[in-house]
């Protein structure tokens, strides 16, 4: 308990160093296979390329093109005009919630959230690359087709209710999102052809490496990552910093209570020779038999051992029994001064 606070700080500090830090790792690994990932136009020589190389697929590339749904395409919600191939809707309720050290805060929750899925290819000119699960890449580029928050107008009561429970509802926010056909979308995955050797498909790449549907260029996406990754930098050397401070602190005060200790033992041994010393220049030499402790055989009883009664040990002798009574084995419950005339 003494180090609790420490130790506490020291343990939140670590988890927030390992979250930047692992970030900061894949930003800077994202970068990496970007910068190494080959661009390839999407036209006839596509399908070549793929067949010279083993199981007819390329496990990290970059292919540019636009959005076409393959079928009919999803309808927005909001505006009948525009048409996508994956549809995001949510309905979040913010409100103000009474935290137990009686702020208030603004809060958010989910109440609701649909995901719609068409089929859809990047074509570019008459040549066509299927896109699988575009829901599992990193960064999937959706634009805001609708964003309406609709506040809550309170009563009296609701007033009354929401200080009482701790909780006051400012609004419900409905927010529609949509890969929108035609946009002109970078994919970066890995590429395969089908099983029938008649399509070209875009995957999450099998090796783990990320997988980006984004409307930006490489170089725009890479230039993003490079400011994440400063900033998941600039982070993990503030906190790891913070948490060098706080471990040299306690090993500080580690080492101080240490020393301290060693001290105060050092110092019980020198006053209890001191101690040993005086007794044994006062005690008388010439004891009979029945006066001299049982143990050492040399020093006079002085002890008293309680239930039994037994005065059978010197004072010397009595720090080193400490369960049973040497004369009766009886177990030592105290002990106490004893003067024998």
């Amino acid at each position: 308990m003494d180090y609790l606070g420490e130790s506490i700080a020291l343990a939140i500090d670590l988890a927030i160093f390992g979250a930047c830090f692992n970030e900061y790792r894949k930003s800077k690994r994202a970068i990496s296979m970007i910068q190494g990932a080959p661009y390839l136009e999407i036209d006839k020589n596509l399908k070549e390329i793929l067949q010279t190389h083993p199981e007819k697929k390329l496990s990290y590339v970059s292919i540019r093109g636009n959005i076409k749904p393959v079928g009919n395409p999803i309808i927005s919600a909001n505006n009948p005009k525009i048409t996508g191939v994956v549809q995001s809707l949510s309905i979040k309720e913010h409100v103000i919630q009474r935290s137990t050290t009686g702020f208030w805060s603004d809060q958010e929750r989910t109440i609701q959230e649909v995901q719609n899925i068409m089929p859809f290819v990047l074509k570019s000119n008459s040549f066509e690359v299927e896109v699988l699960d575009p829901l599992a890449a990193d960064v999937l580029d959706m634009d805001v087709i609708s964003d309406h928050f609709n506040p809550n107008i309170p009563s009296v009561m609701d007033h009354i209710w929401g200080f009482f429970a701790g909780i006051k509802q400012k609004g419900v926010q409905t927010t529609e999102r949509m890969l929108r056909t035609g946009t002109l979308v970078t994919g970066i995955g890995e590429i395969i052809i089908s099983s029938d050797g008649q399509s070209i498909k875009l995957q999450p790449p099998s090796n783990g490496a990320p997988y980006y549907l984004t409307n930006m260029q490489t170089s725009s996406l890479i230039r993003k990552l490079d400011d994440n990754k400063k900033t998941y930098r600039l982070f993990c050397i503030l906190f790891g910093t913070i948490g060098l401070v706080i471990g040299g602190l306690m090993i500080r005060r580690y080492w101080i209570d240490r020393q301290k200790r060693i001290e105060d033992e050092r110092r019980k041994e020198q006053l209890e020779v001191n101690r040993r010393d005086r007794r044994s220049r006062v005690r008388d030499e010439d004891l009979p038999e029945n006066q001299i402790c049982v143990v050492c055989k040399v020093n006079p009883r002085e002890i008293i051992l309680l239930p039994c009664g037994h005065v059978c040990l010197c004072e010397d002798c009595c720090s080193d029994i400490l369960n049973l009574c040497p004369v009766c084995r009886t177990f030592i419950e105290k002990r106490a001064a004893a003067y024998l005339a």
